[in-house]
């Protein structure tokens, strides 16, 4: 049995409707102390449209205001009716941070598989559909597959949407390499020649000459709606944005959109999409995977656009790239703060009040586990100084893993205030242990600052 868990907020739609299409049944999270939320009904819609069945899962029964009975009530109005109401939908009463209810969940779930009676097939060529991507750090291009029929084996040579490419690797959800995989199987499949969409059908094809050919064919046809569909960009920063607002002209906003997986730039860029009102048009001109570029910047510039990171740093050469052609980029690791500030830019009540400042870099050598401490770890200051007062995010292939304090910083055996450029120390942070040589620990301030536009 494979879980494929979807957010609630209303920003996540499109991964919704892209969770009902690869999943067989769909269980709806409903709280019972909330009742049925307008994201709520966009998931059963989107469960209909996908035909797919539902099982409903009436969560937080444990809460003292619950009222399974309002929900019932709410879903009834929406064309479920409880079985216990005479209808045909299941709903079962959990409590997860009680765990239970759980296992009758479980057998609710088995029993609709089986009235549905859902087969596949190991032994025709494997087919499913992406999930996610991204790129890593000597590993190139990672994909988490679900595969739905067939089976999926070491060497065979796939299409997925414009990508194609061989199996070269895969992991198991447990992170174990494994060289085959079954239907209802999830998989991280490395050897794409491309980075796929996430909801791409995924499918082996018989040799590598077709693949090309379909991969190839369907680049073409991207490459052709991005040409009919290219508008120009005018150069305008948050703050420029918000002066002519203000003046009465209207104005197109042009962005270059970089996320750190697939699944949430696919969230960011229909998003944005729809924030355009009348005195403000927002327009996507690129949209990728990974740490921002020089080829980000090099592209914002020549089109005048705004760069917009989530959950990703900008390369040194980049940040620096970005003062000289004077392009601005905005960064976030919350979704709705980064879709908040555009939408203030856009309505005229942009009021900015922090700026960040870059205080130092430090790179991971070595972690050592400490007694009641936890793991510290062994650091050399690039840059910059470490104060021991600044936040700090930890970096992966630019990608950002931990924002937060930092818990103790340690020059040897004393306690320290600040370690700068050229020297080692050691590093806790707060409330986290994942920490791995290599990574990058980036301090920095945030300053208030007086609004100026």
């Amino acid at each position: 049995m494979v879980f494929l868990d979807t957010p609630g907020h209303e920003a996540f739609t499109m991964m919704r409707a892209r969770g009902a299409k690869v999943t067989d049944i769909v269980v709806l999270v409903v709280a019972a102390d909330d009742g049925v939320m307008p994201q709520t009904i966009e998931a059963i819609n989107h469960a209909r449209a996908a035909k797919v069945p539902i099982v409903v899962a009436v969560n937080k029964m444990d809460k003292s205001n619950a009222n399974p009975d309002r929900v019932r009530r709410e879903l009834s109005d929406q064309g479920l009716q409880p079985e216990d109401w005479g209808g045909d939908t299941v709903m079962v009463p959990v409590s997860a941070l009680k765990k239970e209810g759980i296992n009758e969940l479980l057998e609710m779930i088995l029993l609709t598989a089986d009235v549905q009676e859902l087969k596949a097939s190991p032994e025709i060529l494997g087919q499913g559909a992406v999930l996610e991507a991204r790129k890593e750090v000597g590993r190139g291009i990672v994909a988490t597959v679900l595969v739905q029929n067939g089976t999926l084996r070491v060497g065979d040579v796939f299409v997925s949407g414009a990508a194609w490419g061989r199996v070269r690797s895969m992991s198991d959800d447990r992170g174990q390499r494994i060289k085959d995989a079954g239907p209802s199987t999830p998989v991280e499949v490395t050897g794409f020649n491309d980075l796929p969409n996430a909801g791409d059908l995924f499918q082996v094809v018989q040799d590598e000459a077709q693949a090309r050919g379909i991969a190839g064919f369907r680049q073409q046809e991207t490459r052709d709606r991005e040409i009919s569909a290219a508008t120009p960009g005018r150069n305008l920063s948050l703050a420029q944005l918000f002066s002519r607002i203000q003046e009465g002209e209207v104005k197109d906003l042009a962005v270059v959109v970089k996320a750190d997986v697939q699944g949430s730039l696919e969230v960011l860029r229909d998003a944005l999409g729809k924030l355009s009102t009348e005195k403000v048009k927002v327009t996507v001109l690129h949209a990728g995977v990974g740490a921002i570029s020089t080829n980000d910047v090099l592209l914002a510039s020549a089109s005048k656009a705004l760069i917009v990171g989530f959950n990703v740093r900008p390369e040194r050469t980049a940040v620096d790239l970005a003062e000289k052609e004077e392009v601005e980029i905005r960064l976030h690791t919350v979704i709705y703060e980064l879709l908040d500030e555009l939408r203030k830019a856009m309505t005229g009540l942009l009021s900015p009040t922090f700026k960040e400042v870059s205080s130092g870099r430090a790179e991971v050598r070595d972690t050592f586990k400490v007694p009641k401490v936890g793991t510290i770890a062994g650091c050399h200051v690039l840059d910059g100084v470490i104060p021991r007062t600044a936040n700090v995010r930890l970096l992966r292939d630019n990608r950002v893993i931990f924002d937060g304090k930092i818990a103790s910083l340690r020059r040897f055996k004393d306690d320290a205030s600040e370690v700068r450029a050229g020297f080692d120390c050691g590093i806790g942070l707060e409330r986290f242990q994942d920490l791995k040589p290599g990574d990058i620990i980036e301090a920095y301030l945030r300053e208030e600052v007086a609004p100026v536009l």
